[in-house]
């Protein structure tokens, strides 16, 4: 995820909700700003997960196009995409609460006001609360590459899942990936590749957008080498 490291746990494949989880149990310590965040700005900035459909223009307050960003890591990224992005607004959902308070955070100090997060499963979010066709697009940004052969089975990046979410974009809306493990990138591609309502706007990897910036982690990976790819696809209308 964008802005954190990447380690392993101990999670269950296939949980007893029959889905891979969109997200990695990870240890770490909510700070007392983190903490003071999500007590004070939670309820202005928060969407509590429900197993029912939100009305995004009232979430947000207004009728704008709006992007769901899958796995926001601390927020970085999230927050300075959407400051220089305020005619978007932004779905962000992460699971971890030291993430989610940083966030909150960083919408307090840049006065951001069309963010909103949901700590919740992507999975179950996408199936419970977002109407389908109502997404201008999505980002997923350095998920978890699984890099042991025998957990790969737990990428986020698969044949159903992408069938899935395909039904929550909007026609031409699209579908940003990045990640700097080559031998996940090759299967991102090889998976939105084969995904007939989807269409590559690049020959293989695409350039990397003006609007994804740089992360904390991924500068540090290009630091000692490593390379990233992104991958742009959009829906077909």
């Amino acid at each position: 995820m964008s802005d954190q490291t990447q380690t392993e746990d101990q999670t269950t494949a296939t949980p007893a909700h029959g889905h891979i989880k969109s997200f990695v149990r990870r240890a770490g310590r909510v700070t007392e700003g983190q903490q003071r965040a999500l007590e004070k700005l939670w309820p202005a900035y928060g969407v509590d997960y429900q197993q029912a459909l939100i009305d995004l223009p009232k979430v947000f307050n207004r009728q704008a196009p709006c992007i769901l960003e899958i796995g926001f890591g601390m927020g970085g990224a999230t927050a300075e995409i959407a400051a220089a992005h305020p005619e978007n607004d932004y779905l962000a959902l992460e699971i971890h609460p030291p993430g989610v308070g940083n966030l909150l955070k960083l919408i307090d100090e840049k006065g951001l006001t069309n963010i909103r997060i949901v700590q919740h499963d992507a999975v179950e979010v996408l199936r419970d609360m977002v109407p389908e066709g109502s997404l201008a697009g999505v980002h997923i940004y350095f998920p978890d590459p699984w890099h042991k052969k025998r957990h790969n089975k737990r990428r986020l990046i698969q044949s159903p899942f992408i069938a899935n979410l395909v039904k929550y974009l909007a026609p031409n809306g699209y579908l940003h990936c990045a990640t700097d493990w080559e031998e996940y990138a090759i299967q991102m591609l090889e998976v939105l590749s084969a995904e007939p309502l989807l269409s590559n706007t690049a020959d293989g990897y695409a350039p990397r957008p003006d609007w994804r910036p740089l992360t904390k982690f991924e500068q540090r990976g290009i630091r000692l080498g490593h390379g990233v790819w992104d991958l742009l696809f959009t829906k077909k209308a």
